[in-house]
């Protein structure tokens, strides 16, 4: 006695191809999830925030204001966050000097290799209520502002190896600002 009739082939053939049809759908899905993930993810996860530059920072040398002799050289090793500004300290110097702060202070224990220098080029000499504001904060005096890649109105960061990394706005989005910082700090082994 046949164990099968004529009918059974269809269904058996219907079976077949809906298993096919599956298994080409867990193959193919990683590659598509893929893509999804890389076009359709929000753009601001995969960038950054500031402006990413390149070459080294000029050598800047000048007087702290307790009077000791500064030079960025003898940072090196370290994250640099740096704002050049007039010892009046307007609005905009204060946002920035404010941002600088707030970034650090949100990187936690990692803050520790962060510092962060205010480039005094002209002016009276900064209010000490500002500088009680800013206890981390290493002023500096300086002759002239040095060259900048993209002028004195900015905050950048030098990376421990003395390059320039980024340049955010004076008064930038302080989480975006952190947030770039924290993602350097943890791919980074130096400094």
């Amino acid at each position: 006695m046949p164990t099968g009739s004529a009918g059974d082939a269809p269904r058996t053939s219907a079976r077949n191809k809906r298993l096919l049809l599956l298994l080409a759908a867990v193959a193919f899905a990683p590659i598509v999830l893929s893509y999804l993930a890389y076009y359709a993810w929000p753009r601001d996860a995969r960038i950054n925030y500031g402006e990413l530059l390149t070459g080294t920072a000029p050598p800047i040398a000048g007087t702290r204001i307790d009077g000791t002799r500064f030079d960025l050289a003898g940072l090196r090793g370290r994250w640099i966050v740096l704002h050049v500004g007039s010892g009046e300290c307007g609005a905009g110097c204060a946002d920035a000097l404010y941002a600088s702060r707030q970034a650090r202070t949100i990187q936690n224990a990692e803050r520790e290799r962060v510092v962060r220098v205010w480039l005094i080029s002209g002016g009276p000499a900064p209010a000490p209520a500002l500088l009680a504001e800013h206890p981390d904060l290493t002023a500096v005096r300086v002759g002239a502002p040095p060259a900048l890649p993209r002028g004195a109105d900015r905050i950048y960061l030098v990376d421990p190896l003395g390059n320039f990394v980024l340049a955010w706005p004076s008064k930038p989005d302080i989480k975006a600002m952190a947030r770039d910082l924290g993602r350097l700090l943890r791919a980074s082994s130096i400094g």
